[in-house]
């Protein structure tokens, strides 16, 4: 019997169930964006610009760090919304179980290794002395909350695996609130500075935590979670880690890349940083938009994967990119008009506005490239195949950024030569993730029905 929180992708009209799950998506992440948002406010407004740029100077490390297990969560998602489709009531429970005791674990790991690890990383990546010491106090009490990060970003994937994604919503908004209430708190009143705004962000994301284990601990559902059954179920785990290790080495990698960018920007001193700071957080609110629709291709396509609904996992490919290029475009015309006007809620020095500015106007005009790179690789695992992104994705973007970075940019170090790798790179793995689809496509229907016959 379908429960009322419930989103079955496998029957009805498409296009509304994409839209009824993307939209909640898309606004938890508009609210997990407001949590850094927060932050880079706060600490720019009332702490300074050298704040800022302590905060700035983490992101790519910190990202780094927590997105190999957050990543992995694509798995737990694609594991849970395939035997749901499949109408897997034992496969589910025993999939939410193994789920959330892996989080805990490894949220554990990168929560001890990145404290340790925190001040050497920063170093290499050549932070300015400037800011290193406020740089590695808030990298720190970051990821003293990993355990926290990672708990919450398993449960919300295994509530929107079955179709939910409004109550991860009312958990962020909840999260949202607190997390503004106490920067203030923190930064104005106690003078806190980066120490404040980290503090409070994991305080707030502990809330989000709460609830979203409370919502699978008090469910009626076949997801409802028992902690007396918390255990490692091998064949469960071992498809997690097929299809999360993947995603989880490809979040990584991305952030390698990012690193060894954030490295170079390094370079051109911390008004720059600033800026590119500011930038970030505004393109990110662009990508939660169009990333949405990623999380609902996912979804849907391993739903239907588990139902053998084959012709409409087509369906949910030629809408899914429909819907990114649709709202890449008009958001992108938007942010480019508001460039300026968006980066000055920051900060107001012109010369921190100039250079976030500048950083926009590189990545919005062909922004949907971006959210169609991320999109196809998520329909590439929903029909079981994880190595392949990763591997796209790894040449496509990650070694093609290095790759110029050591060569073009090495030849001219200008702030343009830095960031137009992101939008070219954009391009090329794009293309090579839809010629994989066309490729894998009949070969996954036939190995997925290979697999539900062998469980039947």
């Amino acid at each position: 019997m379908k429960k009322s929180h419930e989103l079955d992708m496998t029957c009805g009209s498409l296009l509304p169930k994409m839209l009824a799950f993307a939209v909640p998506v898309i606004l938890s992440g508009l609210l997990q964006l407001l949590f850094n948002a927060a932050d880079l406010v706060v600490v720019g407004r009332f702490a300074g610009s050298d704040a800022l740029a302590q905060v700035g100077a983490t992101s790519a490390i910190t990202r780094l760090i927590v997105n190999l297990f957050v990543g992995m969560s694509v798995g737990a998602n694609v594991v849970m919304a395939h035997f749901f489709g499949a109408k897997d009531a034992e496969g589910i429970s025993d999939a939410v179980h193994t789920t959330m005791l892996f989080s805990l674990l490894g949220g554990l790991v990168i929560g001890v290794a990145g404290f340790v690890l925190a001040p050497t990383l920063l170093r290499l990546m050549g932070t300015p002395p400037d800011i290193l010491d406020g740089a590695v106090l808030y990298m720190r009490i970051i990821l003293i909350g990993a355990p926290i990060t990672c708990i919450y970003n398993y449960g919300a994937a295994s509530l929107r695996a079955v179709g939910d994604t409004r109550r991860p919503l009312y958990f962020l908004t909840a999260a949202g609130v607190l997390n503004v209430v106490l920067n203030l708190f923190f930064v104005i009143v106690l003078h806190m500075a980066v120490a404040g705004v980290a503090l409070a962000t994991v305080l707030s994301q502990a809330l989000s935590m709460v609830l979203v284990v409370r919502a699978l601990m008090t469910t009626d559902a076949d997801y409802k979670l028992v902690p007396g059954k918390l255990r490692i179920h091998g064949q469960i785990l071992a498809r997690l880690l097929r299809i999360g290790v993947p995603a989880g080495i490809q979040s990584c990698l991305f952030s390698i890349s990012n690193v060894v960018v954030q490295s170079a920007l390094n370079t051109f001193g911390s008004v720059t940083i600033s800026g590119v700071t500011a930038a970030n957080s505004v393109e990110g609110f662009m990508f939660c938009a169009v990333d949405a629709f990623n999380h609902a291709a996912t979804a849907a396509i391993s739903q239907n994967m588990g139902a053998k609904n084959y012709d409409r996992v087509r369906l949910v490919v030629r809408t899914s990119t429909a819907l990114v290029v649709a709202v890449s475009l008009i958001l992108s015309a938007v942010f480019l008009l508001l460039r300026s006007a968006l980066v000055s809620i920051y900060a107001s020095d012109p010369a921190v506005i100039a250079a976030g500015a500048e950083k926009l106007l590189i990545s919005m005009p062909i922004y949907f490239f971006g959210g169609l790179m991320n999109m196809m690789a998520g329909v590439n695992r929903g029909l079981g195949y994880s190595m392949l992104p990763t591997a796209i994705s790894l040449l496509g973007a990650c070694v093609f950024r290095l790759l110029w970075i050591w060569t073009v940019f090495a030849w001219t170090p200008t702030f343009f030569m830095l960031y137009v790798s992101y939008p070219i790179s954009w391009i090329l793995t794009t293309a090579a993730h839809y010629i994989s689809y066309f490729v894998i496509r009949q070969r996954a229907f036939e190995k997925n029905d290979a697999l539900l016959a062998a469980k039947g």
